[in-house]
């Protein structure tokens, strides 16, 4: 294995995770909706050329029913979901509760594609459920309209993410991954972009608001996208998708610098138990029966 993907994983949870960062700066001015809009309309353009570069482009008549459910499952209904909860959640926060993707994905693997859960990866969903009630404890005195909708938003769009990567599973294992990504933005923006014209904001967005749509559609979307592609590649798709674990710790480390967002211990503990519970849950570590031990 060559050193670029070993400094490449790392940079794709910096980049991820500082997408949180990004959404908390801009999307109280424009709007969950426009913003959203904004982010996947930049990342197609992005894509698209990236797409007649590689002379990809007529790939995208292929599967579109499909491709187009995916841009609604994976991209649109998510990222203004995601959107809405950073109105009132810390970025730090909105990372690690993201992280629960891969515990829904294995959910929706076992009651849609008959998949079997063993007793490690029970044992992972209930850690992971328990670590997000102790992650959101700090807040649990706030009214339910603060914490607990914006917290159920965040776990739907991570529900979103697993039902898509299940359906894609199914459905499109065979389509280019950079064909994919850029349908499911084309997609995501062709639903997004008419209706966000009925949630436009009374008055112009900040240049700082500006900036963050255009960094986080460019390198948070686009361009993350690219080297997800790359890592893949050099890595396979097991190993790659480890970058989930690694963002939360970006996310906190973000909201913390620059948005002052407070890191309090129960928080940190309500992280590991989730990250932990994943782990379990994706088989990232293995339960044996024999010894009662957990292994890598």
């Amino acid at each position: 294995m060559t050193i670029r993907p070993l400094f490449e994983l790392p940079l794709l949870a910096a980049i991820w995770g500082a997408s949180f960062l990004f959404m908390k700066i801009g999307g109280p001015e424009f709007g969950p909706v426009l913003f959203m809009a904004m982010r996947t309309l930049i990342a197609s353009l992005l894509l698209i050329a990236i797409l007649l570069l590689k002379k990809q482009f007529f790939l995208l008549k292929n599967n579109k029913k499909d491709i187009f459910i995916v841009g609604l499952m994976n991209t649109a209904i998510p990222f203004v979901l995601f959107g809405w909860a950073t109105l009132t959640l810390s970025a730090g926060s909105t990372s690690v509760l993201n992280a629960t993707t891969p515990m829904f994905g294995a959910i929706v693997a076992v009651i849609w594609l008959k998949d079997r859960l063993n007793t490690g990866s029970v044992l992972g969903l209930v850690i992971g459920f328990i670590g997000v009630y102790f992650l959101m404890f700090d807040k649990l005195n706030m009214p339910d309209s603060e914490v607990i909708l914006p917290m159920f938003a965040v776990m739907l769009a991570s529900l979103f993410y697993g039902i898509s990567a299940n359906y894609t599973k199914k459905h499109l294992s065979n389509i280019k991954p950079l064909v994919l990504a850029a349908g499911s933005q084309i997609s995501a923006t062709l639903v997004l972009l008419p209706i966000s014209l009925l949630f436009l904001p009374d008055s112009i967005p900040s240049i700082e608001a500006i900036n963050s749509v255009i960094v986080l559609g460019i390198v948070c979307t686009g361009f993350a996208y690219i080297i997800f592609f790359r890592l893949i590649s050099a890595l396979g798709p097991t190993k790659a998708i480890s970058v989930t674990y690694l963002i939360p710790a970006f996310g906190l480390f973000w909201g913390a610098t620059f948005l002052d967002e407070k890191i309090t211990a129960t928080m940190l503990f309500g992280c590991s138990l989730i990250l932990f519970g994943v782990a379990l849950t994706t088989g990232l570590i293995s339960f044996r029966k024999k010894t009662g031990l957990l292994n890598n």
